[in-house]
C-alpha cells in the first residue's frame, strides 16, 4: 500500500504545519523514516521539528525526551546506566544522552515508539544528528530546532548555542524555539543575519521559567516583553481554548488576539489523533484543528502535531470550506441516527444525523409486547436503555436471537418501554461518547420516524427487520405486516421521491417486498464473506438489490492491524448489479487499522476509492465533511488518500505447476529503491524508504 499526495504549491496565508519529530504518530519520533514520511505525504512546506539533545562529548541529536528510556532501547543496551539529574529544580531519573559519547550512542542505541497505542514495527531506527536529517533531503527542508534544556546542558559544560552557531550552514534552521528566555536573548543577535525566527515556548501554566523565575501563566500576560526577543510563541492548545472535564469552555482566551496585536506569531502544540480529544470533537481530529484555525474569532499561525497528514488534510481540504457543495455521491447511511453523539435511534440522534448531512436515516424496527413498532438498535434493551435498573427480573436467554442474557422489547409493553431512558452506547471502554448526552432524547415509534423523514425531506429511509420467525411463532407478532402498513400509511409505497431501503438478514423477509418496485431490498451479511467465491453475487441477486457487509469483507487486515488486501466482493457484486453498503464506521481511533493513522477520513477515503455504494456510520458529520471536500482529484492542492493494499484477492485460479526457476524469478524486487535507513529490529515487518516517499511495503507475520 502507498500514500500519494499531489505536491502543488500553496499560496496565501494558510496556517503552518509543524511535524513534531516527523510523523511520530506512526514511526519512532525523530527517525529518518518519520521525517521522510512527513515531508513526502504532508502539504508542501511542512516544517520538520527536532528536539535537540546532547551526548557527553557535545554532539547534538534529535530526540523528543531528555531521559531516553521510553523512546529508545538504551535501558536494554546499558541496564545499569540509570542516573538521576536535577533539571530546573526537578529530580529526573533515567538514562541520559549526556552520559554517553556520540560514537557509542549512535552505534548502539536505537529509537523506539514510546506509546503503546502506536505500532512498534519500526522500532530500531537510528538516532540522527540534525545535520544528518537535513542532509537526507535533496532540497533542504524547512527545519525547526527546539532547545528544551539549555540551562541543564550548560551546567554540564555543553553549550547548545555554540553547537547551533557552528552548525548553522549545515542545518539552516528557519525556527529556533526554547522555553528559556535567557537562551533566546543570547542567541538572537547571533542568528539575526540568518533570518531565523526565534519562538518562545510556553510550558505548563504552573511551571517556573528558569531565567525569570516566573510561572509561564504569568509570562502569558507579558507579551510585549516576549516580543522584544522573539517573533512568535508556541503554547499548549489549552492556553488558547481551555477545557474542563473533557469539554471546551464556551469561549477562548484572548491569547491569540493579544499576541497578534504585539506582532507575535502563535503556534499551538500537542495535537495528536490518538489522544483523548474533547467531547466537542466527536473523535474527529480534523474538528480540533479547525477549532484553532477556522473559527470566527482568530486563527493560529501553525500547529505542532504528531500526525501532519491529518493536519494537511484539514488545512489543505477542509480549511475555510464549511459551505462547500457535495462532491462525492456515495450514500451516507446512519447507524441508529448519529449514535456517536446521542443515544441511538432517538429523536435527537435522527435530527443530528439529518443536520449533519446524512442521506439515509435508519430504523431497526423493534416491537413491544402490545405490538407497538419503534426504532432501536436491538430487541435486547440492556445496552441501549436503562432497562437493567428496572426490569432485571425480565431478563432471559433466547438462543434464536442471541446467546447472552437479555431484556427484550417484546416482553415489555410500550408504556413500560417509555418509562426507560435511552442510553448512549460506547464502543470502547476508554473512549467514552459524549457523557452530557448519555441519556438524552426519547424513543421514536416507526410512524414518528417516517413522519420525521418526510418532514425533513431526507433522501431516504432504511428499515431494518430482524427476528421475524421468532416474533411470529413465539410472540404472535407479524412484524412484516406492521412495517408494511406503516410504510403504506406514510405513502412511502406510492412515491419515488425518497428512497426506501428494506433491510434484513433473512432472504425470505426481502422476498415479501419484491413486488413493490420503489423499495430497494438490502441483505445484511453479518459473517465474514471475504473469501467467498464470486457465485455468491448471483445468489444474492435473487433476493436483494444490495448487501450490507462488515468492513473486513471489503478490506482484510493482518494480525498486526494493518490493511492487507482488497477482496473482490465489490467488483463481483457490481457485476451482478448489486450495490454494496459497508459499516459500521466509527471515529474512535481504536476502531481504525494502524495505517489509517488514527484518522477516520483515511478509512472513508479507502472505502470510497474501493467504490462502495454507501457508508453506514455512527458519525454522519465526518462522512459528510469528507464528501464535501474538494480534495478528490488530481487538480487539488492536496489529496485525502486512502490506503492502497498491495494485493487484490482475485477469483481463485486453477492449480498450476510452478517450476523452481519461475519461483525464483518471481521473488525479484518490485522496483522500490531502498536507502541506508536501517531495517526495523522485528523480523515481522519491513519498510522501504524512497526519496518519493515512504511506502509501507509489507507487514509480514500475518496469517492468510
Amino acid at each position: 500500500m502507498d500514500q500519494h499526495h499531489d505536491n502543488v504549491e500553496f499560496s496565501g496565508g494558510e496556517p503552518q504545519i509543524v511535524a513534531n519529530g516527523g510523523f511520530s504518530g506512526l514511526f519512532p519520533a525523530s527517525s529518518i523514516i518519520a521525517y521522510d514520511f512527513a515531508a513526502s505525504n504532508s502539504l508542501p512546506g511542512t516544517i520538520l521539528l527536532c528536539d535537540l539533545q546532547f551526548t557527553r562529548d557535545g554532539q547534538g541529536f534529535c530526540e523528543s525526551a531528555l531521559a531516553l528510556q521510553n523512546t529508545t532501547n538504551v535501558d536494554d543496551i546499558d541496564p545499569k546506566g540509570q542516573k538521576t539529574y536535577n533539571v530546573n529544580g526537578q529530580e529526573i531519573h533515567g538514562w541520559f544522552g549526556l552520559d554517553y559519547d556520540g560514537v557509542y550512542l549512535f552505534n548502539n542505541v536505537t529509537l523506539n515508539q514510546n506509546l503503546f497505542t502506536r505500532p512498534p514495527w519500526w522500532d530500531g531506527q537510528m538516532i540522527n544528528m540534525p545535520q544528518d536529517v537535513v542532509a537526507y533531503f535533496k532540497t533542504p527542508p524547512r527545519f525547526w530546532l527546539n532547545v528544551q534544556y539549555d540551562s541543564f546542558y550548560n551546567q554540564h559544560r555543553i553549550s547548545p548555542e555554540d553547537f547551533i552557531l557552528s552548525s548553522m550552514v549545515d542545518i539552516q534552521p528557519e525556527f529556533i524555539s526554547s522555553p528559556e528566555i535567557g537562551f533566546l536573548k543570547s542567541i538572537g543577535p547571533k542568528v539575526k543575519a540568518a533570518k531565523t525566527k526565534l519562538i518562545f515556548k510556553f510550558l505548563g501554566a504552573d511551571v517556573v521559567e528558569p531565567t525569570t523565575k516566573e510561572k509561564y501563566s504569568s509570562l502569558a500576560t507579558k507579551l510585549s516583553m516576549i516580543k522584544s526577543f522573539a517573533s512568535g510563541i508556541v503554547v499548549p492548545k489549552d492556553y488558547i481554548w481551555p477545557s474542563n472535564n473533557g469539554y471546551l469552555q464556551t469561549a477562548p482566551t484572548n491569547l491569540v488576539l493579544d499576541a497578534h496585536k504585539q506582532g507575535l506569531e502563535v503556534y499551538a502544540s500537542f495535537f495528536a489523533n490518538d489522544d483523548y480529544l474533547s467531547y466537542n470533537y466527536s473523535y474527529d481530529p480534523t474538528r480540533e484543528y479547525l477549532q484553532y484555525v477556522d473559527n470566527s474569532q482568530f486563527s493560529v499561525d501553525g500547529v505542532l502535531t504528531d500526525f501532519p497528514v491529518t493536519a494537511s488534510a484539514t488545512i489543505g481540504c477542509l480549511y475555510q470550506n464549511k459551505n462547500a457543495s457535495r462532491t462525492i455521491k456515495t450514500l451516507i447511511i446512519s447507524h441508529d441516527g448519529a449514535s456517536g453523539e446521542f443515544p441511538g435511534s432517538t429523536d435527537l440522534a435522527y435530527q443530528k444525523a439529518i443536520d449533519d448531512g446524512v442521506d439515509i436515516i435508519d430504523c431497526s424496527v423493534q416491537l413491544s409486547k402490545d405490538g407497538v413498532a419503534f426504532c432501536l438498535t436491538s430487541a435486547d434493551l440492556t445496552d441501549s436503555t436503562t432497562a437493567a435498573s428496572l426490569f432485571m427480573d425480565q431478563a432471559t436467554t433466547i438462543q434464536e436471537i442471541q446467546s447472552d442474557n437479555g431484556i427484550f422489547s417484546f416482553d415489555l409493553t410500550w408504556t413500560e418501554i417509555q418509562s426507560l431512558k435511552p442510553q448512549i452506547q460506547n464502543s470502547f471502554r476508554d473512549l467514552i461518547r459524549n457523557p452530557q448526552n448519555k441519556n438524552k432524547g426519547r424513543f421514536v415509534t416507526l410512524a414518528e420516524f417516517l413522519e420525521l423523514a418526510k418532514t425533513k425531506a431526507a433522501t431516504g429511509v432504511l428499515i431494518n427487520i430482524e427476528n421475524t420467525a421468532y416474533l411470529a411463532s413465539d410472540k404472535g407478532l407479524d412484524i412484516i405486516e406492521i412495517v408494511s402498513t406503516a410504510l403504506s400509511n406514510a405513502t412511502f409505497d406510492k412515491q419515488s421521491t425518497q428512497k426506501v431501503l428494506i433491510q434484513s438478514d433473512d432472504s425470505s423477509v426481502l422476498l415479501k417486498f419484491k413486488d413493490i418496485p420503489n423499495y430497494q431490498r438490502v441483505l445484511t451479511i453479518k459473517k465474514d464473506i471475504s473469501g467467498t467465491p464470486a457465485g455468491l453475487a448471483q445468489e444474492v441477486r435473487k433476493y436483494a438489490d444490495a448487501i450490507n457487509v462488515i468492513r473486513r469483507d471489503i478490506i482484510t487486515s493482518t494480525d498486526t492491524f494493518f490493511t492487507k488486501n482488497f477482496t473482490n466482493i465489490i467488483p463481483a457484486m457490481h457485476a451482478a448489479n448489486v450495490s454494496v453498503y459497508v459499516g459500521v464506521l466509527k471515529n474512535e481511533f481504536q476502531n481504525l487499522l494502524l495505517d489509517y493513522y488514527s484518522d477516520p477520513y483515511v478509512e472513508i477515503a479507502t472505502l470510497v476509492d474501493a467504490h462502495v455504494d454507501g457508508l453506514i456510520t455512527d458519525y454522519p458529520a465526518t462522512a459528510n465533511s469528507y464528501m464535501r471536500s474538494p480534495c478528490h482529484n488530481k487538480a487539488a492542492p492536496y489529496k485525502i488518500s486512502g490506503v492502497r493494499p498491495d494485493i487484490v484477492d482475485p477469483p481463485l485460479p486453477p492449480v498450476a505447476k510452478i517450476s523452481t526457476t519461475d519461483s525464483a524469478s518471481n521473488t525479484t524486487s518490485t522496483g522500490s529503491t531502498p536507502t541506508t535507513t536501517p531495517a526495523p529490529k522485528s523480523s515481522s515487518s519491513s519498510a522501504t524508504v524512497t526519496k518519493a516517499g515512504v511506502y509501507i511495503a509489507a507487514v509480514v507475520g500475518h496469517k492468510d
